[in-house]
């Protein structure tokens, strides 16, 4: 079973990459040298298959509906968990855009934070990611709920956060109990 899935999501991932490849425009340099080393940034990010979050979360909501083989007694709950994932794959396109816009306009380092300015800022980032975990688990948790044993066993690992933290950090299998 394991393998039908890795083989799917595998599938999945290569017919997106190749399809949106295929259908990228192509960019013209800029023309002055100083806009060379932007231009390498941002045609390093316009490379990509996939690069905002809002163009991945479709193919992996695509892919975990198709895993969990979602009812129709099940859609209302996977309707509500599939808008979160959106919105806040929205949100973070926000960021990264605004972000690049940042780096585009080749604003001026900052001056080295205190260390109580710095603490302050992870405590801001660590506040906004609970209200992110706080919001997808009021809607994962009447999802899951919906789900039967054998649906279940497939959400325990294809519905577990990802991104840099979200999961273990080390290689290999996950440790046992």
């Amino acid at each position: 079973m394991n393998k039908l899935i890795a083989s799917t999501l595998v599938s999945i991932g290569l017919t997106a990459a190749t399809a949106s490849m295929a259908a990228a425009p192509t960019t013209t340099p800029p023309a002055t040298p100083g806009a060379q080393t932007q231009h390498g940034a941002r045609h390093h990010h316009e490379k990509r298959a996939f690069s905002l979050p809002s163009e991945r979360v479709d193919a992996r909501l695509g892919y975990m509906k198709t895993a969990l083989k979602i009812t129709d007694a099940q859609q209302p709950q996977w309707s509500a968990f599939a808008d979160v994932l959106r919105k806040q794959a929205a949100e973070r396109d926000q960021q990264i855009q605004a972000w690049r816009a940042r780096m585009a306009q080749g604003t001026p380092k900052h001056e080295r934070r205190t260390a109580i300015a710095r603490a302050e800022r992870q405590q801001q980032r660590h506040a906004a990611a609970l209200t992110r975990l706080n919001e997808r688990l009021a809607v994962e948790r009447p999802l899951y709920a919906a789900l039967t044993a054998d649906q279940k066993a497939i959400a325990d690992e294809v519905l577990a956060p990802r991104g840099r933290h979200g999961g273990f950090r080390h290689h290999g299998k996950r440790p046992a109990a």
